[in-house]
């Protein structure tokens, strides 16, 4: 993917898990590479890390529900690299996990906050940097963290699937408004990866684990660099006639 070398990406959510994966293969494919997080220790050890191998890195605290945040994250990005070619979209978060009859209108807010309108507002001000950035000759790339909870769902999850859900109807909207504007959008669509996230699905439970790697017909769960590669297919210029998709990387999980 040498059409990465060089360009500007932004990635939401990145001091750990997926995020954190695809931060370090943008740098070893010679990108720069802004990124956010809420973890200052963590996102500066990330920072030097990226240095250390050579490429411009940049991290910057921010909340990715925080419309201020992003306005100023894309800011910092554009100031720091001159412009913006890309961005990776994955700050989330997983909520209280329950049942709909004892779903609570806080927890609501909280993960439709971060997952939907995290990453709506991220695109609002991603897209006219990007457009800036590319000019006529297009070449600009989105791409949206959803999961494989947007394409079907599972008991107690619901608020979670419901904004996952939301996630691909952005993507397919932004990739119709963009499309003209030289920005393809897409999403990615994992399973069950090992992450922050998955120990707190699983409590930290050998049982839990096992059951939850059962789920799919590769017989495991996945790993962070495992999404992090299609994503930067996705961004890159190797994947120029894809936009509006939901690309699956779920070990088999959907199709059953």
């Amino acid at each position: 993917m040498s059409s990465l070398r060089g360009k500007t990406y932004l990635i939401t959510g990145a001091t750990s898990g997926i995020g954190r994966a695809t931060a370090q293969a943008l740098a070893a494919r010679g990108a720069n590479v802004a990124f956010t997080g809420r973890r200052a220790e963590r996102g500066k050890a990330l920072e030097s890390e990226l240095k250390e191998i050579g490429t411009k890195a940049l991290y910057i605290q921010a909340d990715a529900a925080s419309e201020d945040d992003t306005r100023r994250t894309v800011a910092e990005t554009v100031g720091a690299f001159g412009g913006l070619h890309g961005a990776f979209n994955n700050a989330g978060t997983e909520g209280v996990l329950g049942p709909i009859i004892e779903a609570m209108h806080e927890n609501y807010r909280s993960v439709f906050d971060i997952n939907v309108w995290g990453v709506a507002a991220a695109m609002k001000h991603e897209i006219p940097a990007i457009m800036r950035t590319v000019g006529e000759s297009g070449g600009g790339s989105i791409v949206n963290n959803s999961s494989a909870m947007g394409l079907v769902a599972m008991p107690n999850a619901g608020l979670y699937a419901a904004s996952k859900h939301a996630v691909i109807g952005l993507t397919k909207a932004a990739a119709l408004e963009a499309s003209a504007l030289g920005v393809r959008v897409n999403a990615i669509a994992p399973a069950v990866v090992e992450t922050e996230m998955f120990d707190r699905f699983s409590g930290g439970s050998d049982e839990a684990r096992a059951q939850m790697a059962a789920l799919h017909p590769i017989g495991r769960f996945g790993q962070p660099r495992e999404i992090a590669e299609p994503v930067l297919w996705l961004l890159s210029d190797e994947s120029s006639f894809v936009t509006g998709q939901t690309i699956a990387a779920d070990g088999g999980f959907t199709a059953q």
